[in-house]
């Protein structure tokens, strides 16, 4: 695909990132994490598609919330979606950040897609072929999966430029209120290296 916000989006979300600034400043409410969001070959046909998982620094070996972002042009509009799936076996790609020859063999049949954990993006351009991108789900949207047999929902969102990301993702529990993540603002992670 040539050069396109779609293209963009992709490039600035693929990188190692750390908010490591962010929980020096504000360690009560920031823990120290890296992110790993690499690009793997999955969808190609009309899509750009990125393994993510995260972990303390203090506990690199023990990655958590591994999923898939599929990055593509809006069925029915001129913008830009993120659906997001889970990996089936998550453990089997556990670390896969940081070892990504755990992903060669990763096919679309090995996820399951999460209807209502989309996102829609804009764009503006700060300069010429320089974005910022917000995503944010959609009103009716509601991001529920399962998990060790509990059913989680979360809240999705996030800001990107080319070295900065910035994640809105927080739990919600049954009330509506929110319990982990970005309770006191966004995650605001900086890009160590491009994947």
């Amino acid at each position: 695909m040539s050069f396109s916000p779609l293209t963009a989006l992709a490039e600035y979300l693929a990188g190692e990132f750390d908010n490591s600034s962010q929980a020096i400043a504000d360690p009560a409410w920031y823990v120290h994490l890296r992110m790993w969001q690499r690009p793997v070959s999955l969808f190609s046909e009309d899509s750009f598609a990125l393994f993510a998982e995260q972990a303390n620094v203090l506990k690199l070996d023990q990655p958590y919330r591994q999923r898939i972002m599929r990055l593509q042009r809006h069925p029915e509009a001129d913008a830009i979606q993120v659906q997001y799936y889970m990996p089936k076996d998550p453990d089997a790609l556990k670390c896969a950040g940081q070892k990504p020859a755990l992903l060669n063999t990763l096919t679309a049949d090995q996820l399951n897609l999460l209807p209502g954990c989309i996102l829609s993006v804009t764009h503006q351009e700060i300069s010429p072929n320089s974005y910022k991108f917000t995503a944010t789900a959609p009103p009716e949207a509601r991001c529920c999966f399962s998990y060790s047999g509990n059913i989680i929902q979360v809240s999705l969102g996030f800001e990107a430029t080319n070295n900065e990301f910035y994640s809105y993702d927080k739990g919600i529990d049954p009330e509506g209120k929110a319990t982990w993540g970005a309770i006191m603002g966004p995650y605001r992670y900086t890009k160590r290296n491009q994947l």
